[in-house]
């Protein structure tokens, strides 16, 4: 699994755009993120970084601890640290529309910005 594959099937979620966060190549719904390289070095080389839930991270990291794990850099964020060689296309599929599902409902939550005046 590689980036392309999982850029391939995030673009064909709806107003999914692909981008960069902190350098690295990402997905993001409206300017949020969905998934991106890791970055930081606390994560292992060839690692996705997965919107998610924290239930759900922890589901995933007790189910396949060989596939999805997090590091302390991360623990306090709802993402799931996902190995790419370990992963297949059909759980990629899955996870990002999880993620699509969970950013664009936070997006509906949010109450828009009072506007600046002057």
């Amino acid at each position: 699994m590689t980036f392309a594959t999982v850029r391939a099937i995030g673009m064909r979620l709806p107003d999914v755009e692909e981008t960069t966060m902190y350098g690295a190549p990402a997905l993001k719904l409206k300017g949020r993120m969905l998934v991106c390289i890791a970055s930081n070095k606390a994560a292992e080389p060839k690692t996705l970084v997965v919107r998610t839930t924290f239930e759900q991270r922890d589901l995933l990291i007790a189910e396949q601890p060989d596939t999805y794990y997090v590091k302390d850099h991360y623990l306090t964020f709802p993402v799931v640290l996902v190995r790419l060689p370990r992963v297949n296309p059909d759980a990629i599929r899955d996870l990002l529309g999880a993620a699509h599902r969970i950013v664009g409902a936070e997006k509906q939550k949010r109450p828009a910005r009072p506007r600046r005046k002057g």
